[in-house]
């Protein structure tokens, strides 16, 4: 019974480094315009999140100061 190679776990932020890596020359006007939009959305996604965590950690550190 053979079984197929599993393929390794990309890392945390992978993707990311390897989209830094692309060419950009081989791309055209109109899909370098697609990406900057994918880009900015995901910038947005990701403020969204630490506004989030921002938001969590400020609620914590308020439930949990000390009233001396």
């Amino acid at each position: 019974m053979s079984e197929e190679p599993v393929e390794p776990r990309r890392r945390r932020g992978q993707a990311l480094e390897e989209l830094l890596k692309e060419d950009l020359e081989l791309f055209g006007t109109d899909e370098l315009g697609d990406r900057i939009a994918l880009l900015e959305a995901e910038i947005a996604r990701v403020r969204a999140q630490l506004d989030r965590k921002n938001a969590s950690r400020a609620a914590a550190d308020a439930f949990f100061k000390r009233k001396d």
